[in-house]
């Protein structure tokens, strides 16, 4: 056979497939729900976003709040990244190196604050229960096991990580500006209206320690399995 390890290309290009569509779907079905006004406005914490009227007069406001959302922008990464690389599983650049990195970091940050903080005692129905567990459940567990299963291997180094923390930094300066002009933010936590601007930093600040002691951690795991791989290999 011409082409090399065939089967395994094969498994990773259908891995990176289903990883794509996965979150295809819970992006676009977010995307649906708030288009269409699924949710009501939300009255009772005016510092957070969720205050567009209904109908079509809210609609620009319920689309710019949804694109603020740090899940939003988690999941697009993902779905780009799966998407680029279940067209080419081969492909390989800087920038997309950055981009996988970015796609694991910040899918596993939204599973984690979600899951352990605002997604506590909250309870979903219909529609938002699937685009819910879609953005916060299945796409950040599915995309984690597919890069311990098919990689790629061996894109993860000290100034990788540096250059994907560009994107959530960006995020951060971005919500903070357009709350600061709205008067309202996309969570709790970045509310510098009831938390104060230095609380907010503060917490920022512990994300970005977390997701770089995240990053080192997933380059030590690939390292382990490159060197098993090659080993086997061999053997």
């Amino acid at each position: 056979m011409s082409e090399k390890n065939p089967p395994s290309k094969k498994l990773a290009k259908a891995l990176f497939g289903i990883n794509a569509l996965v979150a295809w779907c819970g992006v676009l079905l977010s995307f649906s729900l708030n288009a269409s006004g699924y949710y009501p406005p939300d009255i009772s914490t005016p510092t957070v976003l969720g205050n567009n009227p209904v109908g079509i007069d809210g609609l620009v406001g319920r689309l710019l709040d949804w694109i603020t959302y740090f899940t939003i922008l988690s999941n697009v990464i993902v779905a780009i990244v799966m998407t680029l690389l279940f067209l080419r599983p081969g492909r390989d650049s800087k920038l997309m190196r950055v981009l996988r990195l970015d796609s694991l970091i910040m899918i596993v940050v939204t599973g984690v604050i979600y899951n352990l903080l605002l997604g506590r005692g909250v309870t979903h129905e219909g529609l938002d229960f699937v685009s819910y567990g879609l953005q916060h459940v299945t796409t950040p567990i599915l995309t984690v096991l597919v890069w311990l299963i098919v990689g790629p291997r061996g894109w993860i180094n000290l100034k990788v990580i540096a250059l994907a923390l560009i994107i959530p930094l960006t995020w951060a300066g971005f919500a903070l500006f357009r709350g600061a002009v709205i008067g309202a933010y996309p969570y709790s936590f970045v509310d510098v209206a009831t938390k104060g601007l230095a609380s907010v930093l503060a917490f920022i600040a512990v994300i970005v320690v977390v997701a770089i002691i995240l990053a080192l951690v997933l380059m030590g795991i690939d390292a382990v399995i490159s060197a098993l791989t090659r080993r086997t290999k061999r053997s």
